[in-house]
């Protein structure tokens, strides 16, 4: 970040964290929230009862290694700590027992009695996988035994809640009499004593970082997008005239280029300003405010777009923090073009940054693969063939701040879904949902920007009607992104404008910075 102010990239950053961390304990406390809601009457999150069948004359679960020591987090005890146990048997009249009693103990009891033990129990579809221990004894009445930690029985639906302790411990499952089969119906649950403290507890330290981490946050962005130099879009206009205006891109691309003619660019010796071809193709629409723009650099290294995946993992990793700034910022500068119909300079330059700095490292991976020039690390505009900006309105709609990214964009939406998005389809095995089969396809964007690497590693070149293609579909995304961002009330055109630049106007058409108007909220595109 050129130019920028130490305190103002270290408010950022610590906002970013602090905000990050305490949305993430809050979430955390709201997800405990619900699973506490989900809990009965007595506490306990109870599973759905389902049907376990053995021939033999016990069903008993692998034995149950429980610690619970000392380490145990502030605040939670072991009897924290608690599980129940229902058990209903098959038929209702048949008498259910069920209990929990240490290993050692329960194998003694049942040693030459033929059991079974559930190794492992399937789900969609349930299918429990029993082991089955061999014995020819036959065992007393489990009712009358003494060495049970808790146990029920009797007719119906039998009972039993039990406070963790450590050990090694069994749950067993027989008829009252002893006798076999065992059919019964099963429901385990869980009671978490320490739930409702925890969610709290996560919920005032979340919220004490978040009232904490936003205002660093949106008081670093606003320092930072305060210093940044404006962009091709807010030097008094954001299509000069070619050549006879100074260059709106500082990129030049190298002499001996064969690409196309553009801003910032002399026009070839010899020729005339008048031969010299425009920076893009003439439109009779208005101009968009949004402008993007990517020069294809000549001789493109075959191989290097194999591993740019590889080369571009600082710049994602940064843009990953970055984006949730956006996210803030844009929340943020929402409610104030609400109040005001205004959007705070310093937060929307900033936040032109955040994009700008996204489309370039697009630009040189896998959005375009137009450059092997590494990435600049900066909000700023810079020397590089890849360059995005928006005319800085002056007023803005409040009205239209309410539906305008979420409705009105609902159309870009779905053509952007289309253009850059994957189709899946789920194909569903039977009733239950039990299976299914998920194809993907690749985007039309990702498609394209793979045959050109395939192309560019067999030929050394990139077809410009492609390049052009890739370019025109990355603009509609980014003046969607503007739009629904809130920068712009001016509704994105449906118009795929390829090419490196901006489409010009027709003779007489005016541009944006040219046709202010209550309606748009456009205004001069000057930067103060």
């Amino acid at each position: 970040m050129t130019a920028m102010k130490p305190g103002h990239i270290i408010m950022l950053v610590l906002g970013i964290l602090l905000s990050l961390t305490g949305f993430a304990l809050a979430a955390s406390s709201a997800f405990l929230g619900v699973v506490q809601s989900a809990q009965d009457e007595d506490g306990y999150l109870v599973s759905d009862r389902v049907r376990f069948t053995a021939p033999t004359h016990a069903l008993v679960s692998e034995p149950l290694e429980v610690v619970l020591d000392e380490a145990l987090p502030p605040g939670m005890r072991s009897d924290n700590f608690s599980v129940m146990l229902r058990a209903a048997a098959v038929p209702r009249d048949q008498e259910i027992f069920i209990g929990i009693a240490q290993t050692a103990q329960v194998d003694a009891y049942l040693a030459d009695v033929a059991h079974s033990q559930l190794d492992d129990v399937g789900f969609a579809p349930f299918e429990p996988d029993y082991r089955e221990v061999p014995g020819t004894a036959t065992p007393a009445p489990p009712g009358d035994q003494a060495f049970w930690a808790v146990s029920a029985s009797g007719p119906g639906e039998q009972r039993i809640t039990w406070d963790l302790q450590s050990g090694d411990w069994t749950v067993v499952v027989m008829n009252n009499d002893g006798g076999a089969p065992v059919s019964a119906d099963l429901a385990a649950g869980l009671r978490l004593g320490f739930l409702g403290p925890l969610a709290i507890g996560l919920l005032i330290a979340g919220l004490v970082l978040l009232i904490i981490g936003l205002p660093l946050l949106l008081l670093g962005a606003a320092g930072l997008g305060r210093h940044l130099p404006p962009g091709p879009a807010n030097r008094g206009t954001d299509r000069p005239a070619y050549p006879d205006h100074p260059p709106a891109y500082p990129y030049r691309a190298p002499a001996n280029s064969t690409s196309d003619a553009y801003p910032g660019n002399a026009p070839p010796a010899g020729a005339s300003p008048a031969s010299a071809p425009p920076p893009g193709n003439p439109t009779d629409g208005k101009p968009y405010p949004a402008l993007l723009y990517g020069q294809l650099d000549p001789g493109l290294s075959r191989w290097l777009w194999l591993v740019k995946w590889l080369l571009a993992i600082p710049h994602y990793i940064l843009l990953f923090f970055l984006w949730f700034a956006f996210g803030i910022v844009t929340i943020a500068a929402g409610f104030a073009i609400l109040f005001t119909g205004r959007y705070p300079h310093s937060l929307f330059k900033f936040n032109v940054g955040v994009v700008r700095w996204n489309w370039r490292v697009a630009f040189y991976a896998y959005g375009a693969l137009g450059t092997d020039r590494y990435p600049p690390f900066t909000l700023a505009p810079a020397a590089y063939p890849a360059e995005f900006d928006v005319a800085y309105p002056h007023r803005l709609s409040r009205g239209l701040v309410l539906v305008k990214w979420w409705l009105l964009a609902i159309p870009h939406y779905l053509v952007v879904a289309i253009l850059t998005g994957s189709a899946y389809t789920w194909w569903a095995m039977d009733d239950d949902w039990d299976s299914y089969t998920r194809v993907s396809t690749p985007s039309l964007l990702g498609l394209l920007v793979f045959i050109a690497a395939v192309i560019l590693l067999f030929t050394a070149r990139y077809p410009r009607g492609l390049f052009n293609l890739v370019l025109g579909i990355n603009r509609w995304v980014y003046r969607v992104t503007a739009y629904a961002a809130l920068m712009r009330d001016d509704y994105p055109p449906f118009r795929l404008d390829q090419g490196p630049a901006e489409p010009l106007p027709m003779s007489g058409q005016p541009t944006p910075d040219q046709a202010p108007g209550p309606a748009t909220g456009a205004g001069p595109a000057t930067s103060r």
